[in-house]
């Protein structure tokens, strides 16, 4: 069998045969170029895998075209083919290993229904789901799960940091599902996190708690939403079908289950989840309490209550019931009805006339929380509120539980004072005259 190094000029000048025909190239054997009689032309690497000899059937493995690749790197590709069966490897299996890989969106679907549903609560599976749908997979779910690497995930990293958190929950989502996937069901590679080693983006947090201006604007925001509707200018260059010619000037309502929605997450601190599949079975107006089932595979099971205070339960008894869920949906009172799925639009609305585009819809469960521990209520009552289950959680409102502090300062402060025969503070206006110095 003839042979000759192969490069582009080889490629043009094949001609075409009656039969299928391949050019071997001289520098790698087993690397050719087959040329069908349609004029088709392929790189291939024909070889025998382990043990070898004439006894074993030859073996061919498909590279590519020369549109793929020019002839140097078609060569370099068999080369490494050649490599991988003389260490016992096989070219050909490892390719229908490979196109029976999952896909990124398959292993998304395998984690999804086999590990968050079945193990985690409602609010991280909706939160996981969101992630995986809206952001990952529209990007990366063609790919091979097995073939997304660390400079895909910076990438898509990095397209999100105008949003730091949020792009930091997409390294922590797909994060977590390649550490499950990397384990016993060994979907992909041991060891295989395309999203570890990604410095995350600093996320900078707002206060705890929001100051008396700020929940006075966001209470009027909610208000005027509800009723006359937030006035938004329509940009000259907008392209709107129908646009009205009589006033550039429009607004935009929200529902009152909208409304509610973001009213309840302030006076409860209830989570988002928690509040858009609240059904009304679940409302003990008696007691003046929400009892929430834990998710059936929770370290805890049983129920979660949630205490109601007087401004909740107002919101709560003038709100129309239109079906199961408190919060009414696009599909409420149908035999088929689910709950809400978000309130970003109405939300958006909101706090936007409030002048607080940076208030996230979590920050108000820390303000509960926040407002909780200001007012000197003691960190296991906040916990209790919050639906804590670790004390460690809770803490992060420590430095807001003052009062008990203070008053713990000033019993010894005074005890101290009256042994030195000190006069005792104004307590009227609680100032101490301070006595001129003297040498």
């Amino acid at each position: 069998m003839q042979t000759i190094k192969i490069i582009k000029k080889t490629v043009d000048a094949a001609e075409l045969r009656e039969q299928r025909y391949v050019i071997f190239d001289a520098v790698v054997p087993g690397f050719g170029l087959r040329v069908s009689p349609a004029g088709k032309k392929s790189w291939i690497f024909a070889y025998r895998p382990h043990p070898g000899g004439r006894d074993t059937p030859k073996k061919t493995a498909l590279i590519g075209t020369p549109d793929d690749f020019t002839p140097d790197q078609a060569r370099n590709l068999a080369d490494n083919m050649r490599a991988l069966v003389r260490t016992g490897g096989d070219p050909q299996a490892a390719k229908a290993d490979q196109r029976s890989a999952l896909t990124t969106t398959a292993l998304a679907t395998a984690f999804m229904e086999q590990h968050v549903e079945a193990k985690r609560g409602a609010a991280t599976v909706a939160s996981y789901r969101d992630i995986l749908d809206r952001i990952v997979i529209p990007k990366l779910g063609k790919k091979k799960a097995r073939d997304v690497t660390g400079r895909d995930m910076s990438a898509l990293h990095q397209a999100w940091a105008a949003t730091p958190y949020q792009a930091n929950r997409i390294l922590a989502v797909v994060s977590a599902m390649y550490g499950w996937a990397a384990g016993p069901v060994a979907l992909v590679p041991a060891g295989m996190n395309p999203a570890k080693g990604i410095e995350r983006f600093t996320e900078e947090k707002r206060g705890n708690v929001l100051s008396g201006d700020e929940l006075e604007r966001l209470g009027a925001a909610i208000r005027l939403a509800e009723t006359d509707g937030i006035p938004w200018e329509l940009r000259p260059d907008a392209k709107v079908k129908h646009r009205p010619k009589y006033a550039d000037a429009m607004v935009t309502k929200i529902g009152p289950h909208a409304a509610a929605a973001i009213r309840m997450l302030i006076f409860t601190g209830m989570r988002l989840r928690e509040m858009l599949g609240l059904r009304w079975s679940q409302i003990d107006f008696d007691q003046g309490l929400i009892v929430l089932t834990k998710h059936k595979t929770s370290r805890k099971t049983g129920s979660k209550a949630i205490v109601l205070n007087a401004p909740a339960l107002a919101v709560l008894a003038t709100l129309p019931r239109v079906g199961v869920y408190v919060i009414a949906g696009d599909t409420a009172g149908q035999k088929d009805e689910k709950p809400r799925s978000d309130i970003k639009r109405p939300w958006a609305l909101v706090r936007q006339a409030a002048g607080m585009d940076d208030l996230r819809v979590h920050d108000l469960r820390h303000n509960f929380g926040g407002f909780g521990a200001g007012g000197g209520l003691g960190l296991p009552i906040i916990g209790k509120l919050l639906g804590h289950s670790q004390p460690a959680t809770t803490a992060r409102y420590s430095h807001l539980d003052a009062d008990p502090v203070r008053r713990a300062s000033d019993a010894i402060g005074k005890r101290l004072a009256a042994a030195m025969r000190e006069p005792p503070p104004d307590e009227k206006n609680n100032v101490v005259p301070i006595k001129s110095k003297t040498a």
